[in-house]
């Protein structure tokens, strides 16, 4: 049984990372945030400590390391987007291994001083990237690597995932710290994107906003329209006043049928990982550089055809 401590216990995402610990039969010992909505710990391990003031939780954290039996494992890291360098790097430095949320970090530089941490402290970290895992990919990533054709497969990716006027107000609307929405929502999409059609060879930016960004990408195997998108007003008249989230891939005009299977990809992420199957520093190196582009890109469009329907005779 390994010995697990989570940062950001409050948010959106921490019940999966709990829920993962729980179902690989490990221990969830210490939780943090500066939040203290966090009654979800009742219900998968009451016994966990708790605190609000990071100073108090790493001292607490590092006390453990005087007996064998007490030493964390692993720290999951579950906090928002630009704490995560800092939140990663206190984990190393605690003798844990960390399992850390997309996006790892949002830029390149800090990515590099990971790797040198990891080293310095001869610990490994891991990101968590779960499409990687949903079995309708990897059904198509075995499809594409069977093609014989020589011609890129046409694919578009749409993504609007809707947010109430409390998103903006929150860490997430701001892009100093979640670094706007190409990289909060779409960075998982990317990584999928590499893990399918091979090493990215174009990154062509078209629109980007606050709520919504859209672009082209050329991989190896194919040419990608994308669309992603936090305003319910994208939403296609198909879905609306039925579903607030729309998600949608298309490869050679065949739609691939993903919607369901999410609920238990950190789980499996979780499994890979303890058994030594993870997805390292490297692994997220391409996802980072792709996002890292698209904020730092301006306008450029060579071709409508390489605009995604949804901003047709909008760019």
């Amino acid at each position: 049984m390994k010995k697990f401590a989570l940062i950001g216990a409050s948010g959106y995402i921490a019940p999966r990372h709990m829920k993962a610990i729980k179902e690989t039969n490990n221990q969830l010992s210490v939780c943090y945030d500066i939040n203290d909505s966090v009654g979800i710990i009742d219900s998968i391990s009451p016994q966990s400590e708790f605190f609000t003031e990071f100073e108090r939780f790493y001292d607490f954290s590092h006390s453990l390391k005087r007996a064998s039996h007490s030493k964390l494992d692993y720290v999951s890291i579950c906090s928002p987007n630009y704490l995560h360098h800092s939140h990663i790097t206190s984990a190393l430095r605690l003798g844990c291994d960390v399992i850390c949320e997309k996006p790892l970090v949002p830029t390149l530089k800090e990515l590099d001083d990971l790797a040198l941490v990891e080293k310095e402290t001869g610990k490994k970290v891991f990101n968590i990237l779960q499409l990687r895992h949903h079995q309708a990919i990897l059904d198509l990533k075995a499809k594409v690597e069977a093609s014989n054709t020589n011609e890129k497969h046409e694919v578009e990716l749409t993504y609007i995932t809707s947010r109430g006027k409390w998103y903006m107000e929150s860490w997430k609307g701001d892009p100093r710290k979640s670094f706007g929405v190409a990289t909060n929502i779409g960075v998982h999409f990317f990584d999928m994107l590499h893990f399918i059609f091979g090493k990215l060879e174009r990154n062509d930016l078209h629109f980007m906003n606050n709520d919504k960004a859209s672009g082209y990408l050329e991989y190896e195997k194919a040419k990608v329209r994308w669309f992603l998108s936090i305003d319910a007003a994208d939403l296609p008249e198909s879905v609306v006043g039925k579903q607030p989230t729309y998600r949608s891939i298309t490869c050679d005009d065949e739609e691939l049928e993903f919607s369901g299977g999410f609920t238990d990809l950190h789980t499996v992420s979780y499994q890979e990982i303890l058994a030594g199957r993870g997805y390292g520093i490297e692994d997220a190196r391409h996802c980072v550089e792709t996002v890292n582009a698209i904020r730092e890109g301006k306008v450029n469009i060579e071709s409508l055809g390489e605009v995604h329907p949804f901003m047709q005779g909008k760019v």
